[in-house]
């Protein structure tokens, strides 16, 4: 993040051309962002980062209070009890209610309209808005006093240093710009490939199965070229599979799906598990040894791809079970905190 930060100041000073230096100033401010909110945040919540309940949890206060999302303790609490035991992907998950209420996805739609709707939010001003009011709502209400000072510690001293020395619009677009619409469109992008809806067909909702079936992994990158091919159309082949490798896979790998996220459902099977740092490796040694107790390991192939897995599993959910009218109670606050889950 501070690299990043550094990137994009010095990009804004010089000017001119080296505003360009915004478009790598944001990508690495922004990984460094999703990597401390889905690795570092997301263990501590776990106490499993280090394994020692007030350092991860000092930890996880501190990043609360300098990302400005849901306060630590109620994270904590909600992740663990709605999201990681029986009512995993019920209207109680956190997940779900995201999905109806705040994305307006429900059961029936078509994967087409799905996506329409999730790019008309991302570009949306006023849903960008509405989230960062509620994220910043979410980390006050009720937070614990250290995260409130931390938080107004860093946040007031910057925007009074920034205003003195006239340096206000650096804060604003080298930190605040990645902070709030990059970080948002990342988080959304990230709820979509999250979870799959069970389907109707599904009767037991509880066991190792059933749970098993509901995450997969997702592989960035796609087929190499067969070295079979005529030569003309080998290299227009390794030309677009380059092509699609770095401007399509790596940037969703960089800013979406950060750490272990690609294979989140090593975490779901193994939450507590010390190895989590070794994630991709941990969970071929699983996949490898055949995934005792649990049913064999999926995974969908690229960004989109995995978009559209849960988007087809949403469209034939079961409209009863997801019906978005007992969920009206719910407020927006709790609503986008539960993008991140």
């Amino acid at each position: 993040m501070l690299i990043g930060t550094v990137i994009s100041t010095v990009g804004l000073v010089l000017s001119g051309f080296w505003l360009l230096l915004l478009l790598p100033g944001w990508a690495v401010t922004l990984h460094g962002m999703r990597n401390l909110r889905m690795m570092v945040y997301h263990q501590c919540a776990h106490r499993n980062m280090y394994r020692r309940r007030r350092l991860d949890a000092a930890i996880g206060r501190a990043t609360s209070g300098l990302l400005i999302i849901q306060h630590f303790g109620r994270y904590s609490k909600e992740h663990v009890s709605d999201h990681h035991a029986a009512h995993h992907m019920t209207l109680r998950d956190p997940t779900v209610q995201a999905f109806l209420v705040s994305l307006d996805l429900h059961p029936g739609m078509t994967r087409r309209r799905m996506w329409r709707r999730v790019l008309g939010k991302i570009f949306s001003p006023w849903f960008h808005l509405n989230f960062m009011v509620a994220r910043i709502r979410s980390f006050w209400h009720g937070s614990d006093i250290r995260e409130k000072a931390i938080a107004v510690t860093l946040y007031g001293g910057a925007a009074t240093i920034t205003i003195v020395t006239g340096t206000w619009h650096i804060l604003l677009v080298a930190w605040i710009v990645p902070l709030f619409p990059l970080f948002q469109v990342s988080n959304t992008l990230r709820l979509c490939v999250k979870h799959t809806f069970p389907s109707q067909d599904v009767t037991v909702h509880r066991g190792k199965e059933y749970f098993g079936s509901l995450t997969n992994a997702i592989f960035i990158g796609e087929p190499a070229p067969s070295p079979d091919l005529p030569t003309a159309r080998r290299l227009a082949a390794w030309a677009r599979w380059t092509t699609r490798m770095l401007f399509v896979h790596a940037p969703a790998r960089y800013l979406v799906l950060t750490g272990d996220t690609v294979v989140h459902d090593y975490h779901h099977r193994y939450p507590a598990t010390p190895k989590w740092a070794n994630y991709i490796f941990e969970r071929q040694l699983d996949a490898d040894r055949g995934s005792p107790g649990w049913p064999p390991y999926h995974q969908a192939w690229g960004l989109v791809p995995a978009v559209n897995l849960v988007f087809d599993s949403l469209s034939v959910a079961d409209p009863e079970k997801y019906d978005v009218e007992r969920l009206r109670e719910v407020s927006k606050r709790e609503l986008f905190a539960a993008f991140d889950d």
